[in-house]
């Protein structure tokens, strides 16, 4: 089947929502779209629209908002610092000159952000930050955003959500039969084919659902919001479902990616072998709110490696715990907050303090376990400050693209401002644009014949296995030229494998996911053998001088 939409946005989360409603605010400013009867928004959702890498935020949104004590300039400089000065500046000030408006416009959505007894924002502090300038709710404040604009979109008309739906591909030139290279010039983005659900038979109310068809989704103007890519590590923060599938699409569409190698690792996970997609995430507030890193016997060990303490950029604390974890032969350290008023603690932190309560562990007399594990990507789909992509009418949003503002490292909570602020720009831009562009009728229908049997499935979870593996084993938080070559001919040859079984079975979401998972695997090797130097989230022990060592 052919659906038509305006705008197709693949993806949810922060980035996707707030462009959605955006776009539709933007829409009911024209005369004759309040006449339109039908959705002009389609928002495709590879799980259910509340499983996004949003929902699982803990920390907050950093924002200027108490100006009394806080500037613009002192947030435009943390944030270059903690991107290790890669960052391009122009992004970084879009960005914290305007997050004080998106702030309030998120409230107006419904989103609720803690507040003093006098109406002022609860502001909390986290690593790398000078001032206390993120905004939470509670410990979830990831999960109250996205609570809030859920409800706004599925409020909202002009927004057709599908659910449990999954983007195969973009649709270029190349499916009209025209060769399309990394240089060629106006390569234009026509919609998605995407893999259909279909339901089989429902009983008791439950339906079971099983892929079905693969369908042509052209629109004027395409927005990716597929989030980030962590499910490629053997731990990760990130749901199962971040696949790092728009970078993979867009990568194959010769779109341009960027700063790949810069794959933030969170440094406190709660250690638990038997959740680790996601490993539940200690929020870095939580060391801002005091919390101490010890060795399980105790002693503190950060003042070996930064002045900050435990209140170092994440890069360094990450670096820290992986070290000494290897000098002690260990598989996690500690985090104590048993100084602390046990009530105080308990008010700031209740999702967490429950969560290690049902393993055994009460964080306001016990350590709380925890390791480093793959947490955000920093580079992706490489935009411009509307959030343009290098192919015409592709946008890219959030996570899965690359804006210039976390550079070499991301300073923690500037990710969901980042998202809201990018949708804003991003929908003004494509607003003004829409009615240039018509749909491309000539776009062939996929071609989804063949069949999968019980051994191809097998085969294709044990290579998810070894992408795990690899990822972990070769491309974490340190790196060296023969541990990131061997990963290379490793993924090289499940590529290989991978591409053969795909041209010949009918597409499913698994086998697509593979196929991303080693797309951009392939990615963060190629990037990190590139970088010849220390920076940011890349550390290699061939180059271990920073640049400015070397001057």
């Amino acid at each position: 089947m052919v659906y038509k939409y305006d705008f197709l946005i693949i993806g949810a989360g922060v980035a996707g929502m707030s462009y959605a409603l955006k776009v539709a605010r933007g829409l009911h400013s024209k005369e004759a779209t309040a006449k339109s009867q039908k959705p002009r928004i389609c928002m495709i959702c590879k799980a259910s629209l509340d499983e996004a890498n949003t929902s699982f935020a803990q920390g907050g949104v950093a924002s200027v908002t108490n100006m009394k004590v806080d500037t613009f300039d002192k947030h435009i400089a943390d944030t270059l610092i903690a991107g290790d000065y890669i960052s391009d500046r122009a992004a970084v000030e879009q960005v914290v000159r305007q997050a004080p408006a998106q702030i309030e416009e998120l409230v107006s959505w419904g989103v609720n952000f803690d507040r003093k007894d006098g109406g002022d924002f609860d502001l909390h502090r986290e690593g790398g930050h000078s001032e206390f300038r993120i905004l939470h709710h509670a410990d979830d404040t990831g999960a109250e955003i996205q609570r809030g604009l859920m409800e706004a979109v599925r409020n909202c008309p002009d927004i057709e959500v599908k659910e449990n739906h999954f983007a195969v591909e973009i649709i270029t030139q190349h499916h009209l039969g025209v060769r399309v290279t990394r240089r060629s010039p106006n390569i234009q983005c026509y919609g998605a084919y995407v893999l259909t659900p279909q339901v089989v038979k429902e009983v008791n109310g439950v339906k079971e659902v099983k892929e079905g068809r693969v369908d042509t989704y052209l629109a004027k103007i395409t927005v990716m919001c597929t989030g980030g890519c962590g499910a490629v590590y053997m731990t990760t923060s990130n749901p199962v479902i971040a696949t790092g599938d728009g970078i993979a699409m867009v990568y194959r569409a010769k779109g341009t990616v960027a700063d790949m190698e810069f794959v933030q690792f969170h440094p406190t996970v709660l250690h638990n072998p038997q959740e680790t997609h996601p490993a539940y995430l200690i929020t870095e507030a939580m060391r801002g709110y005091g919390g101490i890193l010890k060795l399980p016997n105790g002693e503190t060990f950060m003042e070996k490696y930064d002045e900050r303490l435990s209140l170092a950029p994440r890069d360094i604390v990450a670096r820290a715990i992986d070290k000494e974890m290897k000098i002690h032969g260990l598989d996690h350290v500690c985090l104590d907050v048993t100084h602390k008023d046990p009530a105080e603690t308990k008010k700031h932190f209740p999702n967490i303090y429950q969560k290690c309560l049902s393993i055994g562990i009460d964080i306001t007399t016990d350590y709380i376990p925890v390791r480093p594990a793959a947490h955000y990507m920093c580079g992706g789909i490489k935009v411009d400050l509307n959030g343009q992509s290098s192919i015409e009418r592709l946008y890219a949003l959030g996570e899965c693209s690359c804006t210039g503002l976390h550079g070499g490292n991301r300073l923690a909570s500037n990710s969901l401002i980042e998202a809201v602020v990018y949708a804003d720009t991003a929908a003004k831009d494509s607003l003004a644009h829409v009615d240039l562009y018509d749909f491309n009728e000539r776009v062939p229908e996929w071609n989804d014949e063949g069949t999968m049997t019980n051994e191809e499935k097998v085969l294709i979870t044990q290579s998810v296995k070894e992408v795990n593996q690899i990822m972990s084993n070769y491309v974490g938080i340190v790196r060296s030229d023969l541990r990131l070559h061997r990963a290379w001919d490793r993924l090289d040859m499940l590529y290989e494998e991978t591409e053969r079984l795909f041209k010949r079975v009918r597409p499913t979401r698994d086998i697509c996911e593979l196929r991303n998972m080693i797309n951009v695997g392939y990615l963060i090797t190629r990037w990190a053998l590139e970088r010849k130097e220390c920076r940011g989230l890349h550390f290699t022990t061939d180059y271990p001088l920073h640049a400015y060592d070397k001057k």
